[in-house]
């Protein structure tokens, strides 16, 4: 099962045990919760109606900060002298996808079939 998740302006494909980077969030907060965009699971059934995906969540751990690549910005203007140097290096939150969890999602056809034929016997 995956989903898709908005967090900081932008938007990631996340399965439960994956690591990313996002960004920034202060605080010292060890538990985060975000609401997906889109769930998918394991059979291939997307479910993105707004009425289920309210009571949908997606659970992610925080594992610490992380700084990206340096950036180098150079402005340089012809004949006048004009030369500007500036760096930059965003920081980032590193997080690990605990669960996802979708209420109502129907049990999948391996589990159910199983206790079908332990009835028969």
């Amino acid at each position: 099962m995956y989903a898709i998740i908005r967090a900081g302006g932008k938007q990631a494909k996340v399965q439960s045990g994956d690591v990313i980077n996002i960004e920034r969030i202060k605080g010292s907060e060890e538990e985060l919760t975000f609401a997906p965009l889109l769930v998918v699971d394991d059979e291939g059934t997307a479910v993105s109606d707004r009425k289920i995906l309210e009571k949908a969540t997606v659970t992610a751990k925080v594992l610490g900060e992380a700084r990206g690549p340096k950036i180098d910005i150079f402005k340089y203007k012809n004949k006048t002298g004009y030369r500007r140097r500036q760096g930059h290096r965003q920081t980032y939150t590193r997080i690990e996808i605990t669960g996802i969890s979708l209420p109502g999602a129907k049990k999948s056809k391996a589990e159910v079939a199983p206790v079908e034929s332990s009835e028969e016997e």
